[in-house]
């Protein structure tokens, strides 16, 4: 029992991590509007979370493994709970953007220390289930606030919300602080070593590629639905967007525990492989939508609402394939990171998968935006696939010729 209590401690607090960046998320534009931010200014609200979120991957992956991961966690959590305290009494923009780099400092010491730990804790033959559990509470955090922020915050305002948040912070604090054991091990700088090692620059094959097709697709997919016919989208209201992403992180929720218990039983690489290949086969058919719906000929017509076209609820399908998809490949990826940091710097090689993940995550908007503009928006997700489809070929490649034929099954 006490070994599953510090697991449900460290899920809850991936939680709350989750809940305080996707609340902020929805709420950027009324804090944009409250303090009159336009053009730079805007470009540095974003901005602020990214730089804080870059700069502190290495020093707290350093820190992490060689120091106590339980005392690298309490400080983020402290400097988190600082940051959504400052965005109840921002009254400046300089205030908000020093409150946006706060928390993406905390973001990712909570998010890549929990990961670690769940990493360590997790025995080798179950290491893909508890990540599968863990990246669970993190689609509930996505579900619920991507659902709920916007009633919120018109019912209690900002303020109420921030406090609330912040309440949800101390109460996980004191829960990490009461029943997470102190981490014994202790590791140099792990990153270089990590950074060459052979799964992992073999993994990193498939990454940086997928990288490409999950932003793209992912970020493609609420503009497809919301935007007007004329930019080839399906012109829905807000609420069949919400609908629709909602469905992702939905099914993904629910499956990435079993998924991962599926990929600790029968190996890591074939079910990233098989997950990316799904990924960029459903990615494929997602500008179809509206032909697939006329087809179907579903619709309903809801109060306050209105009318949900048959295209809706292909949307709301494809997206949760989307997310079934991404269940298979997710915790596989995490726990073969985790399996080669395990021992060396487990902090410091879910560090390196963050990175390797950055490049891809920056210029694939701008692809996408460059696609939409010149051949339409069907040629973003057409892109995505071709991404996700390289990603997993060169990935098979690279793993067959360095490590052998059979590999895929092996790993």
């Amino acid at each position: 029992m006490t070994e599953q209590r510090q697991f449900y401690v460290l899920y809850l607090t991936r939680f709350v991590g989750s809940l305080g960046f996707v609340m902020l998320t929805t709420l950027l534009p009324d804090f944009i509007d409250e303090l009159g931010a336009t053009g730079l200014v805007v470009g540095l609200f974003v901005t602020a979370l990214s730089v804080g979120r870059t700069v502190a991957v290495v020093p707290l992956g350093w820190a992490a493994d060689r120091y106590d991961k339980r005392t690298i966690l309490l400080v983020s959590l402290v400097l988190s709970t600082a940051a959504y305290a400052m965005f109840a009494f921002v009254d400046t923009s300089a205030t908000f953007v020093v409150a946006r780099t706060l928390q993406g400092l905390g973001i990712v010491g909570v998010g890549l220390v929990v990961l670690a730990l769940v990493g360590q804790f997790a025995s080798a033959g179950e290491r893909a289930n508890q990540i599968g559990k863990l990246n669970s509470w993190r689609m509930a955090a996505g579900i619920a606030g991507s659902l709920g922020v916007g009633i919120a915050s018109t019912v209690l305002g900002v303020g109420p919300m921030m406090a609330t948040l912040v309440a949800l912070y101390v109460m996980a604090t004191v829960a990490v602080w009461l029943f997470v054991p102190t981490d014994e091990t202790s590791t140099g700088f792990a990153f270089f070593d990590l950074a060459l090692n052979d799964r992992i620059l073999t993994i990193t094959t498939f990454r940086a590629q997928y990288a490409v097709a999950v932003t793209l697709v992912r970020k493609w997919v609420p503009i497809f639905v919301g935007v007007s016919a004329a930019q080839g989208g399906l012109a829905l209201s807000t609420f069949a967007v919400g609908a629709v992403v909602a469905a992702e992180k939905f099914t993904n929720m629910l499956a990435q525990p079993y998924t991962g218990s599926l990929s600790d039983e029968y190996g890591r690489a074939l079910f990233v492989f098989v997950g990316g290949g799904c990924y960029g086969l459903v990615a494929l058919v997602v500008p179809f939508a509206p032909e697939i719906g006329s087809i179907l000929n579903v619709s309903l017509t809801l109060p306050q609402i209105g009318t949900l076209p048959p295209a809706f609820f292909i949307a709301v399908v494809l997206n949760g394939l989307l997310g079934i998809a991404d269940s298979i490949r997710e915790p596989a990826s995490m726990a073969l990171f985790a399996d080669e940091g395990a021992g060396s710097g487990i902090t410091s090689s879910f560090g390196i998968r963050g990175l390797v993940w950055r490049p891809g995550a920056i210029l694939a908007p701008l692809l996408g935006g460059y696609l939409m503009s010149a051949f339409g928006m069907d040629w973003v997700f057409f892109a995505g696939a071709l991404a996700a489809f390289s990603g997993i070929l060169v990935f098979y490649g690279v793993l067959s010729v360095r490590h052998g034929k059979r590999a895929l099954y092996q790993w």
